[in-house]
């Protein structure tokens, strides 16, 4: 459970930092280089997390999950419509962050595409911890949940606000 909690504080670190970068709240003074070299860290850290979930999941023997029920949505037979969101949200981090490395043969047009899909991923994978979390109850991981989801809903509407004034 913990590499789990560690997958998603990093998925909200990385969502967190892509809305700041793509905000631009973080102001010109820093190189963008290094702020997107940090985003595309978050989401590598992620990455790493989240196999070391499925494998320590894969080993547990009181679940009993095979890798069929780890990659193919809907298969687990335990809490199905929670696990059923994790390996969504498993797959929506895996394109979207190796998209970072296709990016210049899809263009930057699907790549941004690909990336608005991190919105699904994080709300996702915030229901699997919620829903299918042992520990969500406690104050800590439900701290995590409530400020990690504020962040990220305040810089949305603040990034769909910015758009809106760069239409007009």
């Amino acid at each position: 459970r913990a590499s789990g909690l560690v997958a998603y504080g990093l998925l909200a670190a990385a969502s967190i930092w892509g809305l700041l970068l793509s905000t631009r709240l973080l102001g010109r003074k820093v190189p963008s280089r290094g702020l997107t070299f940090t985003h595309e860290g978050l989401s590598l850290g992620a990455l790493a997390a989240l196999g070391t979930h499925l494998a320590f999941v894969a080993l547990d023997e009181y679940l009993a999950f095979g890798w069929r029920e780890l990659l193919i949505p809907g298969a687990a037979s335990w809490r199905p419509q929670a696990v059923a969101l994790g390996v969504v949200a498993s797959w929506g981090m895996v394109i979207v962050g190796l998209s970072f490395y296709v990016r210049r043969f899809i263009g930057q047009r699907v790549w941004r595409y690909l990336h608005f899909g991190a919105f699904g991923t994080y709300v996702a994978a915030t229901a699997h911890g919620v829903l299918a979390g042992s520990d969500t109850s406690r104050p800590a991981v439900l701290a995590l949940y409530l400020a990690t989801g504020g962040a990220v809903v305040v810089l949305l509407a603040t990034r769909v606000a910015l758009i809106g004034e760069r239409s007009r």
